[in-house]
């Protein structure tokens, strides 16, 4: 490239003409930063093809530099035949299906890059200027170079595409090389534009206790927008995920295609999908737009999170399939390892508990075979004692008029009794009745002037500020050193963020969502530095902060607050189409239902949980003999098969949206061992007889013996024998579930 101040050059490339403002022109514009000229040279199209063992990402340099997408699905032999590629759709919006669309030039939709410059115009243009590729392992990461032909403005898209997963990783790393700030207005991770014939969206929405509800629409013309503006807690209402499906009006489980996505991040977030009126459909992700426009200074680099995709032509479950090998391998901190069996203390005691309360809950937790006992809210605070919900929050010393003896007392007693330790923290809020509101209200999140609205009696901390960054790394740090036996932190987030506004931030409040998220993923690489091997719980309220951004430094989540069985028969379907089991924590609670009140069998709460990390969310004392045996049973059981769950290719039997059953199974990598899960969620009629449920990923060829756990009298006929793959995947299994709540797990191994 060379700078020209006086610029009147008109490039001719295989027919497109590119025209470039006039000197006249040039001479009369606010000269608020640098003009040049890229020299666009003539010549053929560019493919570049991101590509993984199945699947094919395929961008086009056109003659004249504009960068287009022109295919995403299977991969073909040879991803040049697209370079001669041509189309009879109308143009539509400008410039076709642009790889990463602008505000400016001849495009009319949605962009995922729109600058305002500091002499007030809008416009940018950016064309392809080069590309490089270079591979780590198993993972080839595509790096292609764009800048606009006027302002100093360089874009580069970044496509990590990980082979045996074919997942492809996408973000944007925006650099302005300018002398002058610019505002960046919207900055999307990325943009996939897709032809078909017919869109099916199929998202996620709900609340507190009833996360993860699916919805399905067919895309009409326009733009359906999913976005999240709470702050914290963004994934409660809305999840930054999504599952599209071609040409179909249904989503199915094993046929069609289908492309599913997920952003990695924690804040809030925005995805659209729009139909142009070429029918072709843009799908745009990122950090939300709002009140977050971003001043980029001179010399500065802004990079969007990852957006996550994956392709597939065999239904939604080979889509979720790929999702969980990533996630497992590169997307979960610690994925793949098995986390402890667990009782947590909240439902059991809530904040009314004693040093007493808490051993004989061990004594009960490690007599049922679980693995960790985990301490919840209520252990901390002097001055404003945290008996409650409304105050203590902020000081994060012990409570010893409540433990006495402290925690480290109640962690050795766990380790000796052949128990891991866990804790509670909140370290982004703050109650107004703490030492800390009192000390530092400088700290908290508030617009002044404007009404601090609690809830949850509580604040939310400003972790854009550095000094508030420092203060809950030291609250998880402080935490750590109360006993040198605590392996596991629940990290909660109980509020979303209102009045937003930041002291610290002064004049430049655009910047408080985007860096309140930094701030959080600031302190997660420090806890991470510093303690590598501690298991961490994202929490939030359970479903709150449900995202691939959050779990680059949890190892799991807390699913939802709402721990009933049948609830959750919904609520973990939907989380596992995106994200692997390994990280749904799944409890099993007491009845009535301290959520719903819905009064379910111990061991349909039991199989249900058992899908996931399973745990415990109760009394134990208020078992009955019966039970205990029963939970005994179902927990011994359950180390036999978890390595499946947290570990194997997930296959979905029926879908609770589509009739009267949940079924799934989980099949190791060789394909010799299995899990298959059963539920009855509806009342059969008698004369319906055994439901027959077609397994799947076993080897049809080997022989299985198949055995029903923890019963004595088996629901099918066939547990207890050896059968062949294809006789169990061809119609064999038909397990007779006739009540509300029958529910009927089977154990498989090779023969």
């Amino acid at each position: 490239m060379k700078k020209n101040p006086i610029v009147g050059a008109i490039f001719l490339m295989a027919a497109f003409l590119l025209l470039v403002p006039s000197a006249q022109a040039q001479k009369t514009k606010k000269k608020a930063y640098e003009h040049t000229v890229v020299e666009i040279p003539a010549g053929q199209r560019t493919v570049i093809p991101v590509e993984t063992e199945h699947t094919q990402l395929v961008l086009v340099a056109q003659a004249n530099r504009v960068l287009q997408t022109l295919h995403y699905g299977n991969r073909i032999a040879d991803p040049q035949a697209f370079g001669s590629l041509r189309t009879f759709r109308d143009s539509g919006n400008g410039s076709g299906p642009m790889a990463f669309p602008t505000a400016g030039g001849k495009y009319l939709g949605e962009p995922a890059l729109h600058v305002k410059y500091t002499d007030g115009y809008h416009n940018t243009e950016l064309y392809y200027t080069g590309h490089d590729v270079h591979r780590s392992g198993d993972v080839v990461t595509t790096e292609i170079r764009l800048k606009d032909y006027v302002t100093q403005l360089e874009v580069k898209l970044v496509y990590d595409a990980y082979q045996k997963e074919d997942v492809i990783c996408t973000h944007t790393e925006i650099l302005n090389a300018g002398n002058l700030p610019v505002e960046l207005v919207q900055y999307a991770s990325g943009s996939l534009y897709v032809e078909a014939d017919r869109y099916l969206l199929t998202h996620f929405h709900g609340g507190w206790a009833f996360e993860m509800g699916m919805d399905s629409d067919i895309l009409t013309h326009g733009t359906k927008v999913i976005e999240s503006r709470r702050g914290t807690q963004v994934t409660q209402c809305n999840n930054p995920s999504f599952l599209l499906s071609l040409n179909t009006d249904r989503l199915q489980e094993n046929e069609g295609e289908v492309i599913a996505g997920a952003l990695a991040w924690s804040g809030n977030f925005r995805m659209s999908f729009e139909l142009d009126e070429s029918d072709r459909l843009n799908v745009l992700a990122g950090i939300s737009p709002h009140a977050s426009a971003y001043t980029l200074a001179s010399g500065a680099t802004f990079v969007t999170p990852d957006m996550i995709y994956t392709y597939s032509r065999r239904g939604a479950g080979q889509a979720s399939r790929n999702l969980h090998a990533w996630a497992r391998h590169y997307g979960v901190y610690g994925g793949g390892n098995i986390n402890p069996t667990l009782l947590n203390s909240w439902e059991g005691a809530y904040f009314n508990f004693t040093t007493e309360t808490l051993l004989r809950m061990i004594d009960d937790a490690a007599g049922m075979g679980l693995e960790m006992f985990v301490l919840d809210d209520g252990w901390f605070a002097k001055d404003f004692p945290r008996n409650s919900d409304n105050a203590g929050l902020g000081d994060w010393e012990v409570n010893t008029d409540k433990l006495p003896e402290g925690i480290d007392y109640v962690a050795s007693y766990a380790h000796e009794k052949g128990l891991r330790f866990g804790i509670w923290i909140e370290p982004e809020m703050v109650n107004p009745q703490s030492n800390l509101a009192r000390n530092h209200p400088e700290w908290v999140v508030q617009s002044p002037g404007r009404e601090m609205y609690q809830s949850r009696n509580q604040w939310v901390l400003d972790l854009s500020n550095p000094a508030v960054q420092d203060f809950v790394f030291g609250v998880f740090d402080n935490t750590m050193q109360l006993s040198g036996n605590i392996d596991y932190i629940k990290w909660d987030c109980n509020r979303t963020v209102a009045n937003f506004g930041s002291e610290y931030l002064d004049a430049d409040q655009d910047r408080f969502y985007v860096e309140y998220t930094q701030g959080i993923y600031n302190v997660m690489r420090r806890i991470r530095e510093k303690y590598p091997d501690t298991i961490v719980q994202c929490c939030s309220s359970g479903g709150g902060r449900v995202d691939y951004g959050a779990l680059k430094y949890f190892n799991e989540i807390w699913t939802s607050d709402n721990t009933d069985a049948l609830s959750r028969v919904y609520i973990q379907y939907a989380t596992n189409l995106i994200y692997p089991a390994c990280v749904m924590a799944s409890h099993v609670s007491a009845v009535p239902n301290h959520q719903t009140g819905n009064v379910t069998p111990l061991k349909f709460r039991f199989d249900i949980a058992c899908s996931g990390r399973l745990g415990m969310e109760l009394q134990p004392r208020n078992l009955t003999d019966r039970e205990k045996a029963l939970a005994d049973r179902c927990i011994q059981s359950y180390k036999q098969y978890r390595d499946l769950v947290f570990n194997g290719d997930v296959y979905r039997l029926a879908s609770p949206y589509d009739g009267d059953f949940y079924a799934l199974m989980y099949v190791s990598q060789d394909r010799k061992r299995a899990v298959v899960f059963t539920y009855c969620i509806k009342y059969q009629n008698r004369a319906v007889g055994g439901h027959v449920f077609r397994m799947d990923g076993l080897d049809p060829g080997k022989q299985y013996k198949v055995t029903e756990l923890n019963v004595d009298r088996s629901r099918w006929w066939g547990s207890g024998k050896v059968h062949a793959g294809d006789f169990l995947m061809e119609g064999g299994f038909n397990p007779l579930l006739l009540q509300t709540f029958d529910s009927a797990v089977f154990y498989l191994e090779a023969q």
